[in-house]
This record gives structure tokens, C-alpha cells and sequence, in this order.
């Protein structure tokens, strides 16, 4: 499944920017030669059976699938007749040529915002907006929320509040505060109380910023949904089964602290081996809904990178409450645009985090990471690999707009220079820009690649 979802993420993705290329030369009256999706040997070609006046183009399908091309009548590749020289791209207006460059990646992105609005008109079942207990001393805990406590509208500073149908929607409006910089406003209705308040949340700041500065509700101290502490299962020879534990069994206390959630008590059983010597907890468990136990439970002490942490060989929590959420035709479009923006503006942002110094180049992924997270959402179903789409052509519209020489945001840099000058660069500028972009092009790529062979444990 993941070679298969990869070949059809990357099809589509390369067939969809270089069409943007080859339709917008047609229409600037431009000749295409060559259509290609696809880079080395030809396994398909074809021409159209019925072409475009003067544009008798040669469709390919090439062995590797790591990009494309579209090749279009040139003088600067060799000579051209005199009737077809003004179809030559050379010779076409500046703002023909510049057209023709950003067609690409702007067909990149609106591919995406269709595949935003198409992942909400299908729907998907998702988390309900019932958070879990928020993470110690952190800014949830200190307004107030508590395990339980359901989510109903958020917003930013300033803005209207927007009802929350789900977690996934409410790390959206965690995400955009991220980079707006305004505070996320959360109207929370108290699990407990059964009160409504409006809470105002302000991200700390963080000495580093690195990755820690893009991880939306985490900044807050969120960012699971609210599960039930109940044990699903216990391994075989491991405390939870040797002290008495059973599948099933919902957890009230341990050593005399009420647990509220999955997630707190995954924390006291984790957080018990910073003691060296590690003594047994006492827990009350309730068995079948009525019997009341008292059982002495021994947590293994583990190391894990770098850090003892507690262990007691039991899967905890039981599955989160869940809704279906499903857009509409028009509001689909409304959140798929939405989403596009936002991503846009998060991508863009990581980008000139990472080009200062203030973001580790380690999020950077290639080809590998591609293909696995692809498998895994397709596996999740297709409104997971829809919105994967979404993210991996949007990815690639921002980035050929990025002003590499070698790439479609270089070509429009020159294509700037023409136009506030009157005249192109000289060729030999043009000659020398294009081989240090392919340099740092190739330099990206085997970075990417190393940190996929790192993050698949190919590589330490």
C-alpha cells in the first residue's frame, strides 16, 4: 500500500504542476515539445490526437517518479525556424513568460485548496473537543481546565468565537494563534461544574525557538482527547499482570490521588521512577462496574533515552469519544480555503525560521518520509490521505516559488530584475546563479534524505 499510495501521490502532484506550465504556454502562444511526469527512460508516449495549431506536444511517462518537465520551443536551446519563432518562449512578453513560470505552482495550490474542500466534504469520524488533563504547571492548568471539560467554541483576540466540533478543529485555532500571535479565546464548559467560562490562552515564550515554537495545544499544555482510565490490556509476564491487574478494570486512585483520565495516570505511573529507590503503588480499582479493589502495583524502572521512566506493561485508556464531522458544498470551500491559507502561512513561516537560524533543519523530509507518511494516511482512509495530498501539493506550490535559482520562484526573480531594469541578466550570471541552485538544490536533497535514514532508524 505505501508504494502504491506514494505513485499515486507523486502522479498527480507532478502531473497536476506541470500542467499548470504547458496549459498557460498554450494559451500564451507558446509551442510545448515535451510534456513529461517523470524523469530517465520513457515507459509511456504519446502524442494528441487531435493538437493544438502548432502545438503537436509529446506526452511521456518516465521511469523515475521524482519530478517532471515541460520542454518548450527555445532559441536558447537551438536554432529555430523563422516561421515558428514567435512561438519560441524567448521571444514572448515578459509577462507571457512570467505566466507561463507561476502557472505551476499556483496549480499546486489551488490543487490543494480542492483537496482541503474534497477531505470536508467526505467527512471523518474525529476526537471529540473533550480535553484531557492538561500538562503540570502549564498555561491550561493554570486557568482552570481540568480533565473532563469540554471545548465548545474558540477564537482569537478580537475576533468572533466559532464553534469547536472536534480536537482537530480546535489544534487549528491552537495552530493559528501560533502564528498570528494572538490569544486563543476558548469558551470551556466545565465537566465537573457544568459552568460555561470564556478562557483567554497566551503562549509562553520560549528561549529556543526551535521546534518547540510550532506544536500548536502543546504550547498550552494540551493536545489529547479526554480517555476513560481504564486498562484495555495487560502484557504477559509484566507488573500490571503480576500485581493483579485485569483488562477492563477503570482506575480510581493511586496512593490516595483521584485519577480524572487516561493521560494522568499514564503520567504517575511514567513519572514514579525518578525515585531510585522505587517502592510499589497502592491503587483502587473498580472491576465490572461495581467491585472495588485494593491492589499493590510494582512499576519497572526503564531507561529510556536518557531518563528512567515507569513501566508497567499495560495498554491504559480507553478509545476517545467520538463525532462525524462533515462540511457542506459552500462551507467545505469556506474550510478548505481557510486551511490552505493557513497552512501557506505556517509553511512560509517554518521556511524563514529555518533560513534565520530560530528552527532546526531536521523537519526538513524527503522522498522516504514521503512515501511512508503517505502509506500510513492512506491506511487511516481517504479523507486522511485527501488532506495528505492537500499538504504535499501545497508544500510543493510554496516551495518552487522559493527564489532558488533553479527552481520556478528563481525564474521569476530574473523575470523581476528584467522588468525593473528594462533588460534579462547576462548569460553568464544567469549560467553561474543556476549552477550554484542546482549545488544547494542537490545539498537540500541529500540533507532531506539523510534525516529520512535518521528518522526510520536506518541511520544514527
Amino acid at each position: 500500500m505505501t508504494l502504491l499510495a506514494f505513485l499515486g501521490a507523486m502522479g498527480l502532484l507532478i502531473t497536476v504542476h506541470e500542467w499548470g506550465h504547458y496549459r498557460m504556454a498554450v494559451a500564451c502562444g507558446v509551442r510545448v515539445l515535451t510534456f513529461s511526469v517523470g524523469f530517465g527512460k520513457p515507459l509511456l508516449r504519446w502524442q494528441s490526437r487531435e493538437p493544438i495549431m502548432g502545438h503537436a506536444t509529446s506526452f511521456m511517462i518516465c521511469l523515475i517518479p521524482l519530478g517532471g518537465f515541460v520542454k518548450m520551443l527555445d532559441e536558447r536551446d537551438g536554432e529555430v525556424p523563422l516561421s515558428d519563432v514567435s512561438l519560441a518562449f524567448n521571444r514572448q512578453a515578459l509577462y507571457k513568460r512570467a505566466a507561463v513560470v507561476a502557472a505551476g505552482p499556483l496549480a499546486n495550490i489551488l490543487l490543494a485548496f480542492f483537496l482541503y474542500s474534497a477531505s470536508f466534504w467526505i467527512g471523518q469520524y474525529e476526537s471529540k473537543p473533550i480535553v484531557a488533563s492538561p500538562q503540570i504547571n502549564s498555561v491550561a492548568q493554570s486557568l482552570g481546565l481540568r480533565a473532563g471539560d469540554t471545548i465548545l467554541r474558540a477564537g482569537l483576540s478580537g475576533g468572533a468565537l466559532h464553534d469547536v466540533e472536534s480536537m482537530e478543529s480546535l489544534r487549528w485555532w491552537a495552530l493559528r494563534q501560533n502564528f498570528d500571535q494572538d490569544a486563543l479565546v476558548l469558551e470551556v464548559l466545565s465537566g465537573k461544574t457544568y459552568r460555561i467560562q470564556t478562557l483567554l490562552l497566551t503562549a509562553p515564550e520560549f528561549q529556543d525557538e526551535g521546534a518547540e515554537s510550532l506544536k500548536g495545544l502543546e504550547l498550552f499544555g494540551l493536545g489529547q482527547p479526554w480517555s476513560a482510565a481504564v486498562i484495555a490490556g495487560t502484557q504477559t509476564g509484566r507488573p500490571a499482570q503480576r500485581d493483579g491487574l485485569m483488562a477492563g478494570d477503570l482506575v480510581v486512585s493511586v496512593d490516595g490521588q483521584p485519577i480524572e483520565d487516561a493521560k494522568q495516570l499514564r503520567e504517575l505511573i511514567r513519572t514514579a521512577a525518578r525515585v531510585k529507590a522505587l517502592g510499589p503503588q497502592t491503587w483502587e480499582v473498580q472491576r465490572r462496574g461495581q467491585q472495588r479493589l485494593t491492589l499493590q502495583v510494582q512499576p519497572d524502572r526503564v531507561l529510556e533515552r536518557g531518563q528512567y521512566i515507569g513501566q508497567i506493561g499495560a495498554y491504559i485508556g480507553a478509545p476517545a469519544a467520538r463525532v462525524w464531522v462533515q462540511a457542506n458544498l459552500l462551507d467545505g470551500l469556506a474550510l478548505g480555503w481557510a486551511r490552505t491559507r493557513d497552512v501557506m502561512t505556517l509553511t512560509l513561516d517554518m521556511l524563514g525560521r529555518m533560513l534565520a537560524g530560530r528552527a532546526s533543519l531536521d523537519h526538513l523530509s524527503g522522498p522516504l518520509a514521503v512515501a511512508e507518511y503517505a502509506g500510513h494516511s492512506a491506511s487511516l482512509g481517504l479523507t486522511a490521505y485527501v488532506s495528505y495530498l492537500a499538504l504535499l501539493s501545497l508544500s510543493l506550490g510554496v516551495f518552487n516559488l522559493m527564489p532558488l535559482p533553479v527552481l520556478d520562484g528563481g525564474h521569476l526573480l530574473y523575470y523581476l530584475y528584467e522588468a525593473l531594469t528594462g533588460r534579462p541578466p547576462a548569460t553568464q550570471w544567469i549560467q553561474a546563479l543556476q549552477q550554484v541552485g542546482l549545488l544547494m538544490l542537490l545539498a537540500l536533497m541529500a540533507f532531506s534524505f539523510f534525516n529520512d535514514l535518521v528518522r526510520l532508524g536506518w541511520l544514527k
